[in-house]
């Protein structure tokens, strides 16, 4: 087992200009490879909607010229939120539950370490239901669920499904206990060894599908509506137009990333100083666009080749490509392999936020892991049960302009915690008031490799924070539109 233990050097707290008291912590595992923490880490990142929505979008809007425009804002946005996440862990070496009272000792700060558990707790409340569903259809495709069936059978089948309280609960329960048995085994042989098998094998399985669906006869016109730029698609609606893509863009590269709930900075906690936190992050941002465009490959092709509209959000993968894997030769193997991918992505985004709330759990309140994770494990399991009956039981609870159970959790989550919670980081890391602009750049350049850029400080302070105001903003216009009878 590799341990380390943090320096027992004083930390500075950048702005009241006083030390914190000198400490010596208790020795904390960390990863056995620089591998298994790219790998987790991009498994957290790396989610569903990554598989549904960031294809479509990019076709809507122009293919390549978007996938550009989205990778500078990746930079700008996404990249640096995430390398102060795993800042305040590595300098820290603790969870957001102490590293805010470490690294600004006056606890200005303490209260934030609570929007780490909130946030990742809430995350958990539905992705656990949607991971079910994944599992769910991966036993569906294997069985031979929809052999025979026309588009409305199939449609129906994922119906049927959201209606059953009994079956939407017991596949939520599947992956809570598939979620806590891998953390139960520890970081190093359960979480690390575990997700990196599953991270090797979805990016295989995922290979194999592409080589699948770019042969397929017709599959050249998908092709080119997802990979050759159409700038046109950009400005088809003027500027208005070019304005959605843009914002597309820039949310599909801030919520990406699922940052500002500390979900990443758990993962800096757990690493040493020999790279510095720009290079990594950047390898784990390009690990997870790998994966947004490869399931354009696998999905565009098919779609286009056997005369299928892609259409994005829940009904893309649980309708549209079931209809599609349906009239392919060998269609159940190819949607099962599909479907194994799919469980794989979404079940390390289970494992690494589970992993998060235990080691919170434990250094919020000195608990050893057996105890944090039961505490954390029962709390999950009846924290989820409202979305898992949300489609059926209650299905009768929804808020106008943003929906069920399911979408007011996944609301409150990437419409509030996410853009509030990344703008509170880049407050804390640059700010004389928080950590501290020097503070965050030496922990980020400590190491070899890719150095922090300090002349972007401006940018940290003015640009970025702007950005991110923008998206917060950009989500309530349509629901508040919507409400006030304009839409």
């Amino acid at each position: 087992m590799t341990t380390d233990t943090p320096s027992a050097s004083p930390v500075r707290a950048s702005g009241n200009n006083v030390d914190a008291p000198t400490s010596v912590a208790a020795p904390r595992e960390h990863f056995a490879s620089r591998l298994g923490f790219i790998l987790i880490s991009a498994g957290c990142a790396i989610g569903l909607g990554t598989v549904w929505r960031f294809p479509y979008i990019a076709g809507e809007y122009g293919g390549a010229a978007f996938i550009l425009m989205y990778l500078i804002f990746l930079v700008i946005l996404g990249l640096p939120v995430m390398v102060m996440e795993f800042a305040v862990g590595r300098a820290s070496q603790r969870s957001a539950a102490q590293a805010f009272d470490i690294l600004q000792p006056s606890r200005r700060w303490h209260w934030f370490s609570w929007w780490a558990y909130i946030g990742c707790m809430l995350l958990m409340m539905f992705y656990t239901t949607v991971c079910g569903w994944m599992l769910a259809y991966m036993a569906k495709m294997a069985t031979g669920t929809f052999d025979g069936l026309d588009p409305d059978g199939v449609a129906g089948v994922f119906g049927t499904m959201l209606a059953n309280p009994s079956e939407m609960v017991g596949w939520m329960l599947a992956v809570v206990v598939i979620g806590f048995f891998v953390c139960s085994l520890g970081l190093q042989k359960g979480v690390e060894r575990i997700t990196k098998v599953m991270m090797i094998a979805l990016l295989g399985v995922m290979a194999l599908l592409v080589v699948r669906s770019v042969t397929l006869p017709g599959a050249a016109e998908g092709l080119e509506f997802y990979l050759v730029p159409d700038f046109g698609k950009m400005f088809a609606g003027g500027l208005s137009g070019f304005g959605d893509a843009v914002y597309a863009a820039m949310g599909q590269a801030f919520f990406t990333l699922s940052l500002g709930i500390s979900a990443m900075e758990v993962f800096g906690s757990r690493i040493g100083k020999q790279n510095s936190l720009t290079g990594e992050a950047l390898r784990i941002c390009g690990l997870d666009t790998a994966v947004a465009i490869l399931a354009g490959l696998i999905i565009f092709p098919a779609c286009f080749a056997f005369a299928v509209a892609p259409d994005q959000g829940p009904s893309l993968v649980f309708v549209t490509l079931p209809n599609v894997f349906n009239q392919m030769p060998l269609g159940q193997l190819w949607g099962t392999l599909f479907f194994v991918f799919m469980s794989f992505a979404a079940l390390s985004t289970i494992i690494a936020v589970f992993e998060n709330l235990i080691t919170f759990t434990m250094e919020k309140w000195d608990l050893d892991r057996k105890r944090a994770l039961a505490r954390t494990a029962v709390l999950v399991t009846v924290l989820s049960l409202p979305c898992a009956l949300g489609f059926n039981v209650l299905a009768g609870i929804t808020i106008p302009g943003i929906g069920d159970i399911q979408s007011i959790e996944d609301f409150i989550v990437s419409n509030n915690l996410l853009p509030l919670g990344s703008l509170l980081y880049v407050v804390f890391c640059v700010s004389r008031k928080g950590w501290g602009w020097d503070n965050f750049l030496a922990e980020a350049d400590a190491g070899t490799g890719m150095k922090f850029p300090r002349w972007a400080r401006g940018w940290l302070t003015f640009g970025l924070p702007a950005l991110i105001i923008i998206i917060f903003i950009m989500g309530y216009v349509p629901k508040i539109m919507m409400w006030a009878g304009l839409a």
